[in-house]
């Protein structure tokens, strides 16, 4: 195993590299590309530093992985894809700015309206508002699946 560690040279950290970035297409998430960047940086620093021992290069590659992982998450998350869908998995605030019937009158402030073939919880706004049976109501607001009116 030592005359292994002892051996590795650029192509070593080359083919390492290209192989996280090719887990990365199988794996969700983008931990590996990261980790493959850091892989070649570090063959590419012992391109420059031929004689550098295995010790070494086994710290520069957890320093590179770290601080790749680190700016690469930073950058990920700083630049989210665009969706044309925003709204997708939150439905209720499709219906903001909408009116419609009340499915009956408030009590506590809490009552139900029909929308297409399902009937939504709401809350009026101020809190304990009562209001009368088939009222018409502007969706002002979303509190989880809870529509204020």
């Amino acid at each position: 195993m030592m005359e292994f560690m002892e051996s590795v040279t650029f192509w070593y950290w080359l083919a390492f590299g290209i192989g996280l970035m090719l887990v990365e297409v199988l794996v969700p998430g983008v931990l590996f590309l990261w980790l493959g960047a850091a892989a070649i940086g570090t063959g590419l620093i012992l391109l420059g530093i031929p004689d550098m021992g295995w010790q070494l290069q086994l710290v520069v590659f957890a320093v590179l992985s770290v601080v790749s992982v680190f700016v690469g998450r930073r950058y990920v998350y700083a630049n989210p894809e665009p969706t044309d869908h925003p709204t997708l998995n939150r439905r209720g605030e499709n219906f903001i700015g909408q009116q419609y019937t009340l499915d009956g009158a408030t009590t506590g402030g809490q009552g139900r309206i029909k929308i297409g073939d399902s009937l939504w919880a709401v809350a009026t706004r101020p809190q304990g508002m009562e209001l009368a049976a088939d009222a018409r109501v502007t969706v002002t607001g979303v509190d989880g699946s809870t529509l204020m009116v």
